[in-house]
């Protein structure tokens, strides 16, 4: 029995209690919510993960994604950046792994951590293909899916399964066309054995078999954007909406007459005034399930800087109802993130969620107590309320000031504390 199937019962399980606490929530609210297909909470049978809540009324989560490259394999260093990671404040954890030894890698991060951890099989499936048959158009659908079971059976608690690339999608693509090309991985590597071997998508047409196994497993579903655009000026485009269309169809399919939790994955590259057409695009079409932000990156000229122009989509797309956001790191276009990358991605894309969720939700609550700390000057408060407090503490003592009460920006000439000594603005 799966945790839809007991929402759908009206039973409130441990889970869903957990999740209540956690966002200060009513617990029959969770329970409707997962009922209702508009909350998700990712698990597995085969590993205790880090609970949590996505969607409806439930704060903004983190995605951190990792993986060796076919370039660098280093399962440590995989190992090492999921760590740091979980430590950051990621809620969740892809492990897109596209070198080496795929199971073993896997297995090894999800014993390193307690975060949910996702993946996508496909992946797997097309590089072995290759390796053992020569070309990655001659992997077999069967290869497909047991490498989605496979991946099930090593702990993932969801997976960005590419059911929404069908050949009304492809027809859409070639029609149009795209300025930036075609950047998903998944979308690059179905879509060439569709062409190759004139066959539709085994996810797509074989969905109900799919739901089987990802129902035996309890592994979440979420639909994978494989047309999304790599380019803001491709955002919004037919082959995008199309595939919206068809994952937004087998989302229903699969939370109404299988009982998965389902995901929806919306586009990578927007430009920041089509960022509410998109949220309220996939939130209407979806009927209100999760939406999974990639990103997005509002424009596409600060390569070495994409965490940032990933932090202000993130925020606005937040704002408008996104629930679920996939860091960028600075190395985004570039290189294989290490270490330092993954931490820097996942704290500025915790600070863009909280920014969306000022206004989504109206947490407002720590910007008040951090504006009555810095009224105070009590740093201390400052440190423990800052999302990266370590850090805000090390940047300051690099600079020390005389006065232990002011810092070295305004130093004698500190506008709170010249206040502070006249009158009381305490509120």
């Amino acid at each position: 029995m799966s945790i839809v199937t007991d929402a759908k019962n009206g039973i409130i399980t441990d889970e869903m209690k957990i999740v209540a606490e956690k966002e200060e929530l009513d617990p029959e609210f969770i329970r409707r919510g997962i009922a209702a297909g508009r909350i998700v909470i990712p698990v597995s049978p085969y590993r205790k993960v880090k609970l949590g809540g996505i969607g409806q009324g439930c704060r903004t989560k983190i995605n951190a994604s990792i993986g060796a490259s076919s370039d660098i394999i280093d399962m440590q260093m995989e190992i090492d950046k999921a760590v740091a990671a979980e430590k950051a404040g990621a809620d969740t954890l892809m492990e897109l792994g596209t070198g080496g030894d795929f199971l073993g890698i896997r297995k090894a991060v999800c014993d390193a951590i307690t975060l949910p951890v996702g993946s996508v099989p496909l992946y797997q499936a097309f590089i072995q293909a290759a390796e053992k048959h020569g070309s990655i158009v001659h992997m077999t659908e069967d290869e497909l899916f047991k490498a989605t079971e496979d991946q099930a059976k090593a702990g993932t608690c969801f997976m960005a399964i590419h059911t929404g690339i069908n050949q009304i999608t492809l027809d859409r693509l070639k029609k149009h066309g795209r300025y930036g090309g075609l950047c998903s991985r998944g979308g690059a590597f179905m879509s060439t054995w569709m062409l190759h071997n004139e066959k539709e998508n085994p996810l797509f047409a074989q969905f109900d078999y799919l739901c089987e196994i990802l129902k035996e497993h309890e592994v979440t579903l979420s639909t994978g954007n494989g047309m999304r655009a790599g380019a803001v000026h491709d955002a919004t485009d037919r082959a995008q909406v199309q595939e919206l269309i068809i994952n937004s169809e087998c989302a229903e399919i699969a939370h109404d007459k299988y009982d998965l939790q389902v995901i929806v994955e919306g586009p990578g590259h927007v430009p920041l005034d089509q960022i509410k057409t998109n949220v309220q695009l996939m939130k209407v079409m979806s009927n209100y399930k999760p939406f999974y932000m990639l990103g997005p990156l509002v424009t596409d000229i600060a390569p070495g800087y994409d965490h940032i122009t990933t932090a202000i989509g993130a925020a606005v797309s937040a704002s408008y109802g996104c629930d679920f956001l996939c860091y960028v790191t600075p190395a985004e276009h570039l290189a294989l993130p290490n270490i330092d990358d993954v931490i820097t991605g996942v704290k500025t894309s915790k600070i863009a969620a909280h920014i969306g969720d000022m206004i989504r939700l109206g947490k407002r609550e720590e910007d008040l107590a951090m504006a009555r700390a810095r009224r105070e000057l009590d740093w201390e408060k400052m440190y423990e309320i800052a999302i990266d407090g370590d850090h805000a503490r090390a940047v300051r003592n690099s600079r020390a000031p005389g006065d232990e009460d002011a810092c070295t920006m305004c130093g004698d000439f500190c506008a709170l504390k010249i206040v502070n000594q006249h009158y009381d603005l305490a509120k």
